[in-house]
């Protein structure tokens, strides 16, 4: 800035006008705005505006005015460039048709104030400046699309990450909701017991603040999408809501057995929680989870619960849960809703998997067939 600066200490005080826009568009041109209020499309069309003026307005030298021409013209085509990429909506055709105008303009200054002009020289300067123009604004348009391309994914990023919460607060909150709604109903039939009321009380405390805990669990990922700059983080290091897992099928079966009158099998192939990706494994848990609470809600008459994982013969791993209840309603149950199996589909296919769920001989099944890695398949 120092070397651009030296031709003022040459010039006189009248022709010092006409560095004040090429310092100001070259400074400008650089700076990150917005700053404060003011945005690039304010100083873009000021700048632009004062090069104008001074096209007709200076009547110094036409060598002073041709030194400073090419950082004028520097500045300008930058400040365009950033005004395609930056300023949203239809103000940006204004905008650039107003500094373009200026660009153009500039060498008016020399043109106009010389009478020895070259035919080849005005060409040639035509030429380098719709060139630079177009350079800028091509390069801001490019940046522009780029920008709106990451806007998408970030818009897409945050519409998957609010699926992806939808569906493990439906699946955790409202398995436990429906067993807490079960053990309700089923107590106001029974005989008083002091004893099985307490366990009964101690069942639903546990299940209640497992269903908080979700809760909480899903707000804290919700704010911690968002970094403190405000800005939307897509999600590659979010931690998910629970390290849920093969690992915690037995507890789920057995706080399911804990509710239900049902006899409840789990038969769990070993060794598949040491080598399924820990994405395969959440998925099968939720497959489980959302069977172990469809009979909760829709078989109230089962005796027999299966819930079966492991490998299959085609060498992909399988989670089936079957029941033998008839589908049943619980009374006062709400109807709409529906979303589990279908963000449970959803979950499914996106691991390259196959959800089927329906009735089989006097009860229902819901399965999935979930792709395994080679060293898996034992």
């Amino acid at each position: 800035m120092v070397i651009i600066l030296t031709p003022v200490l040459v010039t006189t005080s009248g022709e010092f006008l006409v560095a004040v826009p090429a310092v100001t568009s070259l400074a400008a041109s650089v700076l990150p705005w917005p700053i404060g209020k003011v945005r690039i499309a304010a100083v873009a069309v000021f700048l632009a505006t004062l090069s104008i003026v001074l096209d007709f307005a200076y009547f110094g030298r036409p060598q002073t005015a041709l030194l400073w021409l090419p950082i004028e013209v520097l500045g300008l085509t930058i400040i365009l460039g950033r005004v395609v990429r930056e300023v949203p909506g239809r103000r940006v055709l204004v905008v650039v048709g107003v500094t373009g105008l200026a660009a153009f303009a500039a060498p008016a200054r020399f043109t106009l104030r010389t009478s020895s002009l070259d035919g080849e020289l005005l060409f040639a300067s035509v030429f380098m400046l719709t060139f630079a123009v177009a350079l800028a604004a091509g390069v801001g348009f490019y940046l522009r699309s780029l920008d709106n391309q990451r806007r998408l994914a970030v818009a897409e990023a945050r519409r998957d990450q609010r699926l992806e919460l939808a569906r493990d607060l439906h699946d955790f909150v409202a398995h436990e909701m429906t067993g807490i709604l079960l053990e309700v109903q089923a107590a106001r039939v029974r005989e008083y017991d002091p004893v099985e009321n307490g366990a009964l009380l101690a069942r639903l405390e546990e299940a209640g603040q497992r269903a908080l805990d979700s809760m909480d669990e899903t707000l804290r990922v919700m704010r911690g999408s968002e970094s403190p700059s405000g800005r939307f983080s897509e999600g590659r290091d979010q931690e998910p809501l629970r390290p849920h897992g093969l690992g915690e099928l037995p507890g789920l079966v057995r706080r399911f057995r804990e509710t239900v009158t049902a006899h409840t099998e789990l038969d769990l192939e070993e060794d598949l929680a040491d080598v399924l990706p820990r994405q395969t494994q959440r998925a099968i848990f939720h497959v489980v989870l959302e069977g172990l609470t469809n009979i909760r809600k829709h078989a109230g008459r089962a005796t027999r619960v299966r819930v079966t994982v492991g490998r299959a013969q085609d060498g992909r791993v399988e989670a089936t849960v079957t029941d033998n209840g008839g589908r049943t309603l619980l009374r006062g149950e709400r109807r709409g809703g529906g979303a589990g199996l279908v963000g449970l589909t959803e979950r499914i296919e996106a691991l390259g998997g196959t959800m089927t769920a329906g009735p089989r001989e006097r009860g229902w099944y819901v399965s999935a067939s979930l792709p395994a890695p080679s060293d898996a398949l034992g």
